[in-house]
């Protein structure tokens, strides 16, 4: 089943190496990622006439000095100001112009270049209400706003900080397959649970690691995928929605129930028939609202199905297979590109040791946070092309 994307396939998927300090410029970045992508795709940079940018630290230049760095004329652009939730919205904008006849070929990028002082002095001034309100109070940028999510959590639904430990150390044991990814040793419970405190209740690893690097994937009009001779990706479905629930700033964080039952209907499939999922996992209480609100356990059971479910690479429900954020580093808004990226490449075939078998798989993003949500929700189901 094909669907709204009809005609579209995604042809390529590349990275730019993660590292924890670096002197490549954003604008590198974006080009060792895009051009992975398009290696892996085998197509020319002189293909891409389209072009979609997500990148903090980018301003004051924007997509199209983008372009012109890259010697690109392009007739589609698309700039991410969703935070998290852009990657999955820009390859869906990207894929539409390739459907309606804008482009022929997208390359669909997000690299930053952070480290610990430059993500803080970002999310100081975020937004509006961020820099007005919340910043002057100390709010202790988002590991405070999300260790008050994690705390709700935890009373409402019986969680523990063990079940979130279960969660980190399986992603750990997937990002160690990942010659990508910044934590190279394994991680125990018992070096989970005695880690520094960060903001009562969240520890130091259920924070993720500010980097720098990059995640790109490539999409092209189904005449131009034929000719490649490679394997390709569909996009059965992709749904996207913000500010939800309106008006109401306390509800824990997330979209995705608002957008499943769509998102499922389009795809033609049920969350049973997903054979992975690539969450965004900045911190796992995120995770764990993901996993509900995308029918892939019960409301209020997250923690009840990772004690049951093994979601490493060997599980029967791979999760984050390459090690997600907490495991690989949040390359500031790349961290809404990794889980695009893994997806891809599992279903191109092209992850190397950390392959799992499969056909179909779900992604899904989040970003913009403002008075203590984030604003942006998104998320994607992809299958392999016969």
């Amino acid at each position: 089943m094909i669907g709204m994307f009809e005609g579209v396939r995604i042809v390529g998927a590349g990275q730019a190496a993660y590292a924890k300090k670096s002197d490549r410029s954003l604008q590198r970045l974006m080009y060792e990622a895009g051009t992975a992508a398009l290696t892996s795709a085998g197509l020319p940079w002189r293909a891409v006439d389209g072009l979609a940018v997500t990148c903090f630290g980018l301003p004051p230049d924007n997509v199209p000095t983008v372009a012109e760095h890259f010697g690109l004329e392009t007739r589609f652009m698309f700039q991410g100001v969703y935070g998290g939730a852009s990657g999955i919205i820009g390859m869906s904008h990207a894929a539409r112009a390739i459907r309606d006849g804008a482009c022929d070929v997208a390359l669909v990028v997000a690299a930053d270049s952070f480290d610990v002082a430059a993500h803080n002095k970002t999310l100081d001034h975020f937004n509006g209400s961020v820099k007005e309100w919340m910043s002057p109070q100390g709010f202790a940028g988002a590991n405070g706003m999300f260790a008050l999510h994690t705390q709700l959590y935890m009373e409402r639904h019986g969680a523990r900080r063990e079940d979130f430990g279960k969660f980190c150390i399986a992603l750990r044991e997937n990002g160690l397959l990942n010659s990508n990814a910044l934590f190279k040793q394994p991680l125990t419970m018992a070096a989970y649970l005695s880690a520094k405190p960060i903001a009562s209740p969240l520890c130091l690893f259920d924070c993720v690691m500010p980097c720098i690097g990059g995640d790109a994937i490539v999409l092209a009009s189904e005449k131009t995928a034929a000719r490649l001779n490679r394997p390709s990706v569909r996009i059965l479905a992709a749904e996207e929605i913000h500010n939800y629930p309106a008006n109401d700033i306390y509800q824990v964080p997330g979209g995705w129930q608002r957008l499943a039952d769509r998102l499922y209907d389009n795809a033609g499939f049920v969350p049973a028939q997903m054979d992975f999922a690539q969450l965004y996992d900045d911190y796992p209480v995120m995770a764990f609202v993901q996993l509900e609100g995308l029918g892939l356990c019960p409301s209020g059971r997250a923690a009840e199905f990772l004690r049951q479910t093994d979601i490493t690479t060997q599980g029967a429900f791979p999760i984050n297979t390459g090690g997600g954020q907490l495991s690989a580093g949040q390359a500031g808004a790349s961290g809404g590109m990794i889980g695009v990226y893994e997806a891809v490449a599992q279903l191109l075939g092209e992850a190397g040791r950390r392959q799992i078998p499969c056909k179909r798989g779900i992604v899904s993003g989040y970003g913009m946070v403002a008075y203590g949500r984030g604003l942006s929700s998104s998320a994607a189901i992809l299958e392999r092309a016969d």
